[in-house]
């Protein structure tokens, strides 16, 4: 992610903000050209920005219910923005409970469809492409007592709203013995089911994705029960990002995919801020690292992974002393690390070309 300012006044702002605290401008995200815009609104109803983007604007049609702070071009049809449109079923709003959970749940899609929009990934939606699109659903069980399960299922993503609740949340991470459970972590892991779809099998790449995560054609169910049964073998660091993803080849895909991305968003922001990592304790300058470069447009893995230990280092440090857990509580082992080259090249041979000769 990108650190954003008002355009106005230079204040600094949140991806979430709708309004600058400094000056009162109002903002709304540009998924065109990924980034905040400050505007002001017009005598047709319509918002301008006050730098000029080449348009007018209206908020999406959820910026109503304080979910959404993206703009649809004025001259659309949709009253949804670029990601809302890919809502199939959201909760009932009515129950105040809902409606700030779906808030919560907004927020975290909105920073995956970031991503999405960075990486120059396919993001056709349901009414664009019948049967290939992708559609989310976000169901609350409202204490009825049903089981609301998060997962994929041919391009429908399911993200139970209960995710949203931290007690829950906690309960259900504690109960699974998983070191991480975020509602964005839930977003970036079944995106990556979606794009095993998209890009593994239905661009032939199942033999090339075998030879890196395994055989797919193992009985999917058979695999979860012996997973919840006997756990992640004692040497599952060697090969796999998290012991989930030991499951089965298609959850080790979808595990290393999810890790990508929040690797690749960090490093992001942390060059943003222009963080350096320089251990005074280090004198080999093994962990010392610059971030100097643009990872979304990275054309190898390996600047992305080289940077990437000192920084998680310096920022699981950070955490502990506010007596907070780590931020990344894991270690890329080498069989991890050529997973995530699979999924950065998987990627990239994926991008418009024009996109892919101007990177450096």
């Amino acid at each position: 992610m990108k650190l954003f300012k008002c355009q106005s006044c230079d204040q600094v702002v949140y991806f979430e903000n709708i309004m600058c605290e400094k000056c009162g401008h109002r903002l709304g995200f540009l998924p065109e050209i990924t980034d905040m815009a400050s505007i002001e609104p017009t005598e047709s109803g319509l918002f301008e920005p006050v730098i000029a983007a080449g348009g007018r604007y209206r908020y999406c049609a959820n910026a109503s219910f304080g979910v959404c702070n993206w703009l649809v071009s004025g001259e659309s049809s949709d009253a949804f923005c670029r990601a809302c449109r890919h809502n199939r079923l959201i909760p009932d709003v009515g129950i105040l409970a809902n409606l700030r959970a779906w808030q919560q749940t907004e927020f975290a899609k909105h920073r995956l469809f970031y991503s999405l929009i960075r990486l120059r990934l396919p993001l056709e939606n349901r009414q664009d492409a019948l049967g290939s699109g992708l559609a989310f659903e976000f169901p609350a069980s409202n204490g009825l007592g049903s089981k609301i399960l998060t997962g994929h299922d041919n391009g429908v993503i399911t993200i139970a709203l209960e995710e949203a609740d931290d007690v829950e949340r906690e309960t259900q991470r504690s109960a699974m013995h998983e070191p991480y459970r975020t509602l964005l972590g839930h977003f970036r892991h079944e995106i990556g089911h979606y794009y095993w779809d998209r890009l593994v099998r239905d661009g032939d790449k199942l033999e090339a994705a075998r030879a890196v995560f395994g055989d797919d054609r193992a009985d999917y169910s058979e695999a979860l029960k012996a997973y919840y049964a006997n756990g992640a073998g004692p040497d599952w660091q060697h090969n796999f990002v998290t012991p989930y993803a030991t499951a089965h080849p298609w959850e080790d895909f979808a595990e290393t995919w999810a890790h990508y991305l929040h690797i690749v968003d960090t490093v992001e922001m942390a060059g943003a801020f222009g963080l350096q990592v320089r251990p005074a304790l280090d004198t080999t300058g093994d962990m010392r690292a610059v971030v100097d470069f643009d990872p979304y447009s990275a054309p190898h893995i390996d600047r992305i992974v080289e940077t990437w230990p000192p920084l998680s280092l310096a920022l699981n440090s950070l955490n502990r002393t506010m007596g907070q857990a780590d931020v990344y509580p894991f270690v890329l082992s080498g069989g991890a690390i050529r997973k995530l080259g699979f999924i950065h090249n998987l990627i990239r041979a994926n991008q418009p070309s024009s996109i892919k000769c101007n990177q450096k």
